[in-house]
Formats: C-alpha cells, sequence, structure tokens
C-alpha cells in the first residue's frame, strides 16, 4: 500500500517552444488513427511539434486515410507494420478487439531504442509487451475533451522508457491538454473511471438539468446555454478559490433556501451513491477489459448486475 499511495505525479499543461520541442526531427508513426489518434496528429501539428511531413498514419479504410492526408497532409498508408516502421515515436490507436493481431504484425517493425505510446483502453503495459516484445512503453488513458486540446491525460511509462522518451511523451501528450504522469500503473486503470468515462457523466447531468429547465417553460436553446454557462462558471470558480466542493456548496445553500431544498431531494435520490456506483461499474469495466486482453480473448460483453 506504500508504494501505491507515494506514487509519483507531474501535473502541467505543456506548451513547448516548436524549436526546444523533444519530437523536433522525430517521425511520429500512428497506428491505427480513429477520432483520439487524430486529436493527437491535430495537437502535434497546431503546437509544431512535428511537420506534416513526419507523420506517418495507417487505417484500413480507404476513404478514411484520403481524409486523413487530404486534411492534414501527413502520409498515411494501410500497412500498420510500415506506420510503426518509419515512426520514431508509435502511437497505437487501435481498438482492443483487434489489438492481439495487430501487435504480431508490428513486433519485427520496433527497434529498440522506439518510444510506443498506447491509447488502447484496458491493455496494460505487461501485455502490450509480450504482445510487441518491446520494452519502451508508455500507457495513456486520454479523454473527449482531448479532442479540442483540453484533455486530461494521465499516463505511466515502463522502466525502459528513457528520460528523452518520457520528454517526448509529455511532449505529445501536452499537446491534447494538460498530462499527468504517474509510477503506479494501477492510476491508469482507475482514471478510465474517473477521467477517461468522466465526461458521460458530466454530460448526462447536463442533458438532465436542460431537459428539467425545458420542463420547467425554457425554451430548449437557452435552457441548453443556460446550463452550458453555469457549468462552465461553476468549475472556473472552484479553480480560482480552491476551495473544497463541499466548502463551495455551503457558500450556496442558505438555510430554508432554494439550494437546500434542492439538495435533500439529491441525497434523498441517493446521487452519491449512483455516481460512486457507476465509477466502479467503469473501473470493473476496465479491469474486465485488460483480463481478456491478458488472455488474447475478444472482450466479453458485461453481465447484467444481480439486482437488475
Amino acid at each position: 500500500m506504500r508504494s501505491f499511495c507515494q506514487a509519483e505525479t507531474i501535473f502541467r499543461s505543456s506548451s513547448y517552444n516548436p524549436t526546444m520541442s523533444p519530437l523536433r526531427g522525430s517521425t511520429l508513426g500512428v497506428v491505427g488513427a480513429g477520432v483520439m489518434a487524430e486529436a493527437i496528429i491535430a495537437g502535434v501539428l497546431e503546437r509544431q511539434l512535428v511537420t506534416a511531413g513526419k507523420v506517418v498514419a495507417s487505417h484500413p479504410r480507404a476513404d478514411r486515410r484520403h481524409a486523413l492526408g487530404e486534411k492534414y497532409g501527413i502520409h498515411v498508408t494501410a500497412d500498420n507494420a510500415e506506420a510503426a516502421r518509419r515512426g520514431d515515436v508509435v502511437v497505437l490507436g487501435i481498438k482492443p478487439q483487434v489489438m492481439p493481431a495487430v501487435l504480431q504484425e508490428l513486433r519485427a517493425s520496433l527497434a529498440p531504442e522506439k518510444l510506443v505510446i498506447s491509447i488502447i483502453a484496458g491493455a496494460t503495459t505487461a501485455t502490450l509487451r509480450s504482445g510487441l516484445d518491446h520494452g519502451a512503453l508508455v500507457r495513456v488513458m486520454p479523454n473527449t475533451p482531448a479532442q479540442i486540446g483540453e484533455g486530461v491525460n494521465i499516463w505511466y511509462a515502463t522502466p525502459e522508457a528513457t528520460d528523452a522518451h518520457r520528454e517526448q511523451a509529455r511532449a505529445l501528450l501536452g499537446a491534447l491538454g494538460h498530462e499527468l504522469q504517474v509510477a503506479d500503473e494501477r492510476f491508469v486503470a482507475m482514471a478510465t473511471a474517473v477521467s477517461g468515462t468522466g465526461p458521460t457523466y458530466v454530460f448526462l447531468v447536463m442533458e438532465a438539468l436542460i431537459d428539467s429547465a425545458v420542463h420547467l417553460g425554457f425554451p430548449r436553446h437557452l435552457a441548453h446555454d443556460l446550463v452550458l454557462e453555469t457549468l462552465k462558471g461553476s468549475v472556473a470558480f472552484a479553480e480560482r478559490t480552491q476551495k473544497h466542493p463541499a466548502q463551495l456548496r455551503d457558500m450556496v445553500t442558505s438555510p430554508g433556501g432554494t439550494s437546500a431544498a434542492a439538495l435533500h431531494e439529491l441525497e434523498r435520490g441517493r446521487l452519491r451513491t449512483v455516481l460512486a456506483d457507476a465509477v466502479w461499474a467503469a473501473y470493473r469495466r476496465t479491469m474486465s477489459l485488460s483480463e481478456s486482453l491478458s488472455a488474447g480473448k475478444d472482450p466479453e460483453p458485461m453481465p447484467p448486475r444481480a439486482d437488475a
């Protein structure tokens, strides 16, 4: 338990000078250029950490390859091994279901000095090491706001990853927003249930509040703006004041007032417990995915809850 609690963390929003970028002169190979991998491509190009001519991305669909090539001016290929072979830093953005076959494809294309960064949900570094026969690995859990450079990306590097590798990872992930390095890989699995899945919880709360406002009589477009700005302002206020959420809640809860009445209903509806259950369900699913991938099996559907 001691080593778990003492996991080292580094939290920052990276803003590298392009001429000083640890990725300068490196080729970025992207295997499986899906939505999140595209966010990485867009981020590193926007920050000029690499040039378009130094990015090689693979995807099985010709239309997707054409779209990426046209939009970013990067090299595209249907050959996963080519993207890995040409990349100094290789990003794995493939789906968990195809991971065993793709890792086998890449084994012969990864020289020991290459850094491999995985954004595959549930894939542990032990599974990646076994499948790739490669040691210098970074496992990352990004989240949806990374697509607009506002994500939070928690990552773990294997002991074989050098200081130079870690700086490359830090620069690349900083292009997606905030990056948080941890010394214990278990934090990455936990983050999948908190920050990785977190936007889902926020969007559901947002939707419920908008629907409630419409039920009160607001036009939907006005309800949308009212809720969105309330959430944005509340987060900004929490960041600015650095107060505990309980203190902030107390600040806006007058005895016998509207907030007190609303909180009574939320507590009566077990909101805290429902959120905790949701986080634990996401974590259990993450561990289930990890177990399936480690065993070389396709991820199994989640069974229904016993009390469902």
